[in-house]
């Protein structure tokens, strides 16, 4: 089974982990509801011996998954960054077998990241950065559903990471879900037209990729996108030509 798919399932968990912490608001029941009668917390009557623990109990639940929490993503964006690096020397690499060693350790650092961020989240669900970031190394890793589900759990934490949209759209378009693209493009090119583009740039090539090979893709839909893409791109080069 490949590390991406037990990774997703620690984020399933992380996830639902989240939403029923939400849904309760995060309180303790009064009385420590369902502890085991007469068994108590070390150091109180019926638990074992031992100093009472007067800490608050909210302070008790929260303080170490915190810290393991920002451990983790610390560690993650570190390999991250590495990763980053990898891409960048592959790509400029002077011949093939560099280029396939700095591959090979490209993969096993976007792993490490993706072991790191998901490590992160089962410590602390709601951490909307370890969300994106985890997005990202799963659509670079090509699981595209997988980077959709987390970029959905991003962009419920935060519905203005534009960031997150764009890279969303990008996966949208590498499972073909060509409409989900459209929106998404129109909403970058309203409120952030550097990402617009970049998606534009991604979208041409899924057009002629499509092109010269439809993989599946009916050849009225590939044709449909096309147009439509194409008229947008008019618009965006109009757009940029007007004074600010």
């Amino acid at each position: 089974m490949p590390r991406f798919s037990l990774s997703r399932c620690v984020l399933m968990a992380a996830a639902v982990a989240w939403a029923a912490s939400a849904l309760a608001g995060g309180q303790i029941m009064p009385g420590g509801a369902g502890q085991i009668p007469g068994v108590g917390r070390p150091g109180t009557m019926g638990g074992a011996g031992g100093p009472p623990d007067d800490s608050p109990p909210s302070q008790q639940s929260t303080e170490k998954p915190d810290l393991a929490a920002a451990k983790a993503y610390k560690q993650a964006m570190k390999s991250l960054d590495k990763a980053k690096e990898l891409e960048a020397a592959a790509a400029s690499a002077p011949n093939a077998d560099k280029k396939a060693r700095a591959l090979e350790k490209l993969d096993d650092a976007y792993n490490r990241a993706l072991d790191q961020f998901t490590e992160a989240l089962s410590n602390k669900g709601d951490m909307v950065d370890a969300w994106n970031h985890v997005g990202y190394v799963h659509l670079k890793l090509g699981a595209f559903r997988e980077a959709i589900d987390d970029y959905n759990h991003a962009l419920t934490l935060k519905p203005d990471l534009l960031d997150a949209v764009e890279h969303r759209a990008e996966a949208f378009l590498a499972v073909d879900r060509l409409e989900d693209v459209r929106i998404a493009y129109m909403d970058l090119f309203n409120h952030a037209p550097d990402l617009a583009t970049q998606l534009m740039t991604a979208m041409q090539k899924w057009l002629a990729d499509h092109q010269a090979d439809a993989q599946g893709m009916r050849a009225g839909d590939i044709d449909a996108f096309g147009k439509w893409l194409s008229e947008r791109e008019g618009i965006a080069k109009q757009t940029a030509s007007l004074p600010h």
